[in-house]
């Protein structure tokens, strides 16, 4: 039975600045199922430099507005004086978008650097999931979910049942276990003075890794049999995969053998005075996929500010 979504309610803050990163963000837009009540903001933030070419800005801006129109989505514009960063955050609280979209790099991103210093910005210290949108897109069909078990990544889970994603879409969900050291590795790193002989315990530290590993994948199959589990109940059919490795490398890799459209990772907090904070897989991965990628950013308790259900044809 193929599982439809329902269109759902969802306010998402777009960061427009013309570069084809965000273009394909304005046609990922499109394809999302928001119904009526959806409202999406197209933002433009210039800087001072920008303020003789305003009426440049304001026209493409417009011209965005447009095309999202014509996609059938609920649409409006605002063009602002100020820090791009500090000013999307800012609109994106006003508006309680819950959702922040916006392209990987914009016009004036160095050339070979793979990720803006807006976007890193609005990733870090947003409060609300972020979108990093890379071109160039081709639609939605392949969806892959990191699961490590942590009450982030269950947060993360939980509102993906929620998530306005077209019908059709496959989703994966990826568990990555610490790598096995060699035997090799545990000579090199054993500690030892300048003055003892120490005689390396080999075989007991390899019975000990071995131990360990097999606690890992206990764990780590567990839980994707949970996740797996979770997605059912909203109704989302779900392939799982169990990898070892470093885990940004690994799920980067894995993206690119799968021809993964989009990756979703759950963010993490560190409360209500610190500022959100990636983790460092998370930072690795929308510096370097070879896709788009969402980070799930939400205070605990807290939806994504949507609804969807789900009805069998």
């Amino acid at each position: 039975m193929m599982i439809t979504p329902n269109l759902c309610s969802l306010n998402i803050l777009l960061a427009d600045d013309g570069s084809k990163h965000s273009q394909a963000a304005v046609h990922l837009l499109g394809d999302l199922p928001l119904d009526e009540e959806s409202q999406i903001k197209a933002l433009r933030v210039f800087t001072p430099s920008d303020t003789a070419n305003v009426w440049v800005l304001e026209k493409a801006l417009e011209i965005t507005k447009e095309k999202l129109e014509k996609m059938g989505k609920q649409v409006e514009s605002e063009l602002v004086l100020g820090h791009p960063a500090e000013k999307i955050i800012e609109v994106a609280e006003r508006h309680d978008a819950g959702m922040i979209v916006i392209g990987a790099k914009g016009l004036r991103a160095t050339l070979g650097i793979l990720l803006g210093g807006v976007v890193q910005q609005v990733a870090e210290h947003a409060e609300r999931p972020v979108m990093v949108v890379r071109a160039p897109y081709a639609g939605l069909k392949r969806v892959l979910l990191t699961a490590d078990g942590s009450e982030e990544s269950k947060q993360m889970l939980h509102c993906m049942g929620t998530f306005p994603l077209p019908s059709g879409v496959e989703f994966e969900v990826l568990h990555i276990a610490p790598p096995i050291p060699s035997e090799q590795e545990i000579v090199q790193y054993w500690p030892s003075g300048l003055d003892v002989s120490f005689t390396v315990p080999v075989e007991e530290i390899k019975q000990q890794i071995q131990e360990r590993a097999e606690t890992e994948e206990i764990f780590g199959k567990r839980v994707l049999t949970e996740a797996r589990e979770n997605l059912a109940e909203q109704g989302i059919k779900a392939q799982i995969a169990f990898l070892r490795g470093d885990a940004a490398t690994e799920i980067i890799q894995y993206a690119e053998d799968h021809d993964i459209d989009l990756i979703v990772s759950g963010g993490r907090g560190l409360g209500p005075i610190r500022s959100w904070i990636l983790g460092s897989v998370s930072r690795k991965l929308l510096h370097y996929a070879p896709c788009s990628v969402m980070v799930v950013k939400n205070k605990k308790g807290d939806s994504l500010g949507y609804n969807r259900g789900y009805v069998g044809d």
